[in-house]
């Protein structure tokens, strides 16, 4: 397992990086067993969140014993200070621990939302005071929009962010990676399958570490997810690799989505898992997550071409910061599973 600093952190992280958001939705005793493996093979960062259900009570519960063993990384979503701070302390408690390496401050996608964590009585502050507390150690930001991310780490508040990075979302190599390179920032990349849609998985996997990251986090809920995922990371990625994955991702990445959720379609269709899969749905197909995405919200996708309000112009696309076709695509969406049979 490669190990290097984490930026400016300088604590000496594995590349590979222990998602635990769907540790909740698997038995304890198969949620030990993946922590546990994972600890004894190397992977020595481990990201949850107060909000992933009790996945921090898991991680109290079966690797606590082993605190000194792994960088612990959580997060909190409560935008102003005195619900941040009560989150913080609940964190630790859950942990069972006495610190936490890095809190990062939760999937801020808004400017609003920005200002108001680092206003006078916002959750920046709670984050300062259980810094100087020693509750917690570096300060890190979550989010899905990467221009706003670089234009918000540029002032120095934060130690580390939190960002998309796979084969269908490359954004973050435009601005984001180069700002965090020029500041040592910790560079962790999420969600290389964006969410269980992306393959081939090899090559998802593959494309985050053959970038300029310091972690890669892969949710991973067993033994045998911990072993495939190792196996993808044994091996440096060469030149020859590296340049197939970024043609690759510029491909793939052509329906330009950064899942920054800011579109609303009034049938409840879930755009942006559309505009994602949409280029690599017809390259190489779709995981079966993806197909049930697909199958599950056939008839939301089949409506879209006769919901009358959206006939003149369509509301999802009024909202999206990037002005995409999301009508276009949701509509060819519908031909692909008609032409399917889905």
């Amino acid at each position: 397992m490669l190990v290097r600093p984490l930026g400016r952190l300088e604590d000496n992280v594995s590349s590979l990086g222990f998602g635990a958001m769907n540790l909740p939705g698997v038995p304890l005793t198969q949620a030990g067993d993946a922590l546990n493996y994972a600890l004894d093979r190397g992977i020595n960062y481990i990201d949850t969140a107060a909000a992933y259900r009790n996945s921090e009570e898991i991680i109290g519960e079966t690797i606590s014993h082993r605190r000194r063993q792994f960088f612990l990384a959580t997060k909190t979503n409560k935008r102003d200070y005195e619900n941040a701070k009560a989150e913080i302390d609940r964190s630790l408690q859950r942990m069972r621990t006495d610190q936490i390496d890095l809190l990062q401050i939760h999937y801020v996608n808004y400017v609003k939302e920005f200002q108001q964590i680092m206003a006078p009585g916002g959750a920046y502050e709670a984050a300062l005071e259980a810094k100087r507390e020693g509750k917690i150690r570096f300060i890190g930001i979550s989010g899905h929009r990467p221009d706003l991310l670089t234009r918000w780490i540029a002032k120095g508040h934060f130690d580390q962010v939190l960002f998309h990075l796979n084969l269908a979302q490359p954004f973050a190599l435009d601005e984001l990676i180069p700002k965090m390179r020029e500041m040592n920032m910790g560079r962790v990349a999420m969600k290389p399958l964006s969410g269980g849609f992306i393959q081939p998985i090899d090559k998802a996997i593959r494309y985050p570490f053959s970038q300029d990251i310091h972690v890669m986090i892969s949710g991973m809920v067993s033994v045998d997810e911990v072993k495939e995922n190792i196996a993808m990371h044994e091996q440096p990625v060469g030149n020859g690799e590296r340049e197939e994955l970024e043609r690759l991702a510029v491909e793939l990445g052509g329906h330009n989505c950064r899942r920054c959720n800011y579109c609303s379609c009034p049938v409840g269709i879930g755009i942006p898992d559309v505009m994602i899969s949409s280029k690599f749905r017809e390259k190489f197909g779709l995981l079966p997550r993806g197909q049930q995405f697909y199958e599950k919200n056939r008839d939301k996708l089949l409506s879209c071409a006769d919901y009358e309000p959206c006939q003149e112009q369509p509301q999802c696309e009024k909202l999206c910061p990037y002005h995409l076709p999301m009508q276009q695509v949701v509509q060819e969406s519908a031909a692909y599973l008609v032409r399917s049979g889905a």
